[in-house]
């Protein structure tokens, strides 16, 4: 098994990307694929169709997974901030 540098419930900042300098919270890590899901980031829009007779499809948002390179953890950009 594979280790990544974040793990659940970590806070990130988003490195590059539509969402660069934003933060949030590790949802899922994925190790073996070295991809992670944070919260309310990294999000497209779903069209649902309806699954029983008289409902309305929709459209969702879904957070989807990134690669666990384009995030840091928050403390350490902190760090890095202070030390500067």
């Amino acid at each position: 098994m594979t280790s990544m540098h974040v793990k659940k419930g970590d806070m990130v900042i988003i490195l590059s990307g539509d969402d660069k300098g934003k933060t949030g919270r590790v949802l899922k890590a994925f190790p073996s694929e070295k991809k992670v899901i944070v919260e309310g980031l990294n999000t497209v829009k779903k069209h649902v169709r309806p699954r029983k007779e008289g409902q309305k499809g929709q459209v969702v948002d879904q957070a989807m997974p990134m690669h666990a390179s384009k995030v840091m953890k928050a403390d350490q950009v902190k760090a890095k901030k202070a030390k500067a």
